[in-house]
C-alpha cells in the first residue's frame, strides 16, 4: 500500500525501484511538483477539483503520503518520473517578469521557452527592470537550496547610477546596512575601473560623472535589496544587470537566449548540495560513476620544443633546414647582389662608357685612359680577374643595344661603335 495519511505512524510498503526514497514518504503535492505537473498550489488546487486519482480512488485531500508514483494519475494519465537535477542559464531582457502567470496579460520569461525543456521553476526572481542573467531548474529542492540566505551565495550586479558617488559611503556598506527596519548584511560595492585618462580627469573633478557604472555583489537577495541600498546613499538606479550568481556567470549569452548548464560542471560547481541532495519519490536519487566522466589527459613528457634552446628566427630556420640546402635568407641575399651588380652595370651602360673592340689590352676608341681589358663600368667583378672580354649583363644589352661584343645593333646588321 503506498498511500496513507499523515496522522498515521506506520508507512506503506516501498516496492523494489524505490527501495532508497525515505521511509517516510513524500506529499503527493511535492511528489507532483517534482514530476514536473506544476507548482505544490496548483497541485492541491487540482486535487480539491477532483483532477488526481491514487489506485484509481479520486483523491479528495492533499494531505496523503506516498512512497512511489505508482498508481498515480492526473486527469487519467499516469505521471512519469522526474529526469535529474537540470539547470538553464537565461539572459533576461528588461520588461519582463518573472512569474509563470501574470493576471494584467504583461510579458513573462516562461512565455518564449523551448518546449523541449518542460516545466521549470526559477532560481530567485529578478524584478521587472531588472535585465541579466536568471537560473532555471526542473528541481525546486535546488532552487530553494539557491536561495537560502544561509548558503550565502553571492549575487553580482552591474549597476549604473545617476547623482555623485562616494568611495567612503561604498565602504561602509561592507558592514552591513539597516534600512527603514530591514537590515542587509555585507554588501561589496565598488566603482568599475576607469582607464588612466578617465580616472585623472575624475579626480580633477570636485565630484563624479552624472552616470557611474558599479559593481555590487551581495549574499542575501532580498527583495529589490540593492534598488533600496542605492536610493538610501542618494543615488538613482537607471540600469541593473546581474552577471553572476553562486558559480554561475552570464558570460557572452546573447539576449533573451536560454542555454543548458553542463551537467558535469553543475555537479563540480555545487559539490556540497549533489553530496547531500534531499531524495524524491518523484526522482530518486541517482548514484553516478564519476571515473567515466572526461578528465584532462596527464603531461607525459616535456612539451615539443622544451628541450631546445632558444634561438633567433634565422638560426631556428636554419637548424630545422636539412644540411647542404641554403637558407631563404641567404639566397634573398644572393639574389638582391646580382641586382644590385645588373643595375650598376646598366647605369653604366646608359652614361656611354665604350668597351676595348678587341679585348687584347688596346684602349677604346675615344676613351685613350681606359685600361685594356676594364669594364664599360669602370670596375671589375669582385673575385674575378680582369680580362678584355666585355661583361655586359643580358638586361644591359637590351636596355643599351649593346651586344657583348661591343658593337651596336643597327636595322639590316650590325656595325661596330
Amino acid at each position: 500500500m503506498r498511500r496513507m495519511n499523515e496522522n498515521d505512524k506506520t508507512t506503506g510498503n516501498q516496492t523494489a525501484d524505490s527501495s532508497n526514497t525515505s521511509d517516510k514518504g513524500e506529499r503527493i503535492a511535492k511528489a507532483l511538483a517534482r514530476a514536473g505537473i506544476a507548482s505544490r498550489r496548483e497541485v492541491e488546487r487540482m486535487i480539491e477539483a477532483g483532477r488526481v486519482s491514487l489506485d484509481g480512488q479520486t483523491l479528495k485531500t492533499p494531505a496523503v503520503v506516498i512512497t512511489s508514483l505508482e498508481g498515480v494519475r492526473v486527469d487519467g494519465e499516469a505521471v512519469e518520473r522526474a529526469e535529474a537535477t537540470k539547470v538553464w542559464r537565461m539572459h533576461k531582457t528588461k520588461g519582463t517578469l518573472t512569474t509563470t502567470n501574470d493576471p494584467d496579460g504583461r510579458r513573462t520569461v516562461f512565455d518564449r521557452l523551448p518546449k523541449h525543456i518542460g516545466r521549470v521553476i526559477s532560481v530567485g526572481r529578478l524584478d521587472m527592470n531588472t535585465e541579466g542573467l536568471l537560473l532555471l531548474t526542473n528541481d525546486g529542492a535546488f532552487a530553494r537550496w539557491m536561495e537560502l540566505p544561509a548558503n550565502a551565495l553571492a549575487r553580482r550586479y552591474r549597476v549604473r547610477v545617476y547623482g555623485r558617488v562616494e568611495e567612503k559611503a561604498l565602504a561602509r556598506l561592507a558592514g552591513g546596512i539597516t534600512i527603514e527596519g530591514i537590515h542587509y548584511g555585507e554588501i561589496d560595492a565598488k566603482l568599475e575601473r576607469l582607464s588612466k585618462k578617465a580616472q585623472k580627469e575624475l579626480d580633477a573633478s570636485s565630484k563624479s560623472s552624472a552616470n557611474t557604472w558599479l559593481t555590487v555583489s551581495i549574499r542575501e537577495g532580498k527583495n529589490r535589496e540593492v534598488r533600496r541600498v542605492m536610493e538610501y546613499l542618494g543615488l538613482t538606479v537607471n540600469r541593473l544587470i546581474r552577471t553572476h550568481y553562486g558559480p554561475f556567470s552570464l558570460g557572452t549569452l546573447p539576449t533573451a537566449v536560454v542555454a543548458p548548464v553542463n551537467d558535469k560542471q553543475l555537479r563540480d560547481s555545487l559539490p556540497e548540495y549533489f553530496a547531500d541532495a534531499p531524495e524524491s519519490v518523484a526522482a530518486l536519487k541517482v548514484q553516478r560513476d564519476t571515473s567515466r566522466w572526461a578528465k584532462a589527459k596527464k603531461p607525459t613528457g616535456n612539451k615539443p620544443g622544451a628541450a631546445r634552446r632558444r634561438k633567433p628566427a634565422g638560426e631556428q630556420e636554419e637548424s630545422r633546414r636539412p644540411s647542404g640546402r641554403k637558407s631563404t635568407a641567404r639566397i634573398e641575399a644572393e639574389r638582391g647582389e646580382v641586382r644590385r651588380g645588373d643595375a650598376r652595370r646598366s647605369e653604366a651602360g646608359r652614361s656611354g662608357t665604350g668597351r676595348s673592340e678587341t679585348g687584347r689590352g688596346t684602349q677604346s676608341r675615344g676613351r685613350p685612359n681606359q685600361k685594356a681589358g676594364q669594364s664599360t663600368s669602370g670596375a671589375a667583378r669582385p673575385g674575378k680577374p680582369t680580362s678584355g672580354r666585355p661583361t655586359l649583363s643580358k638586361s644591359t644589352q637590351r636596355k643599351t643595344g649593346l651586344k657583348a661584343s661591343g658593337t651596336r645593333v643597327v636595322k639590316g646588321g650590325t656595325r661596330n661603335k
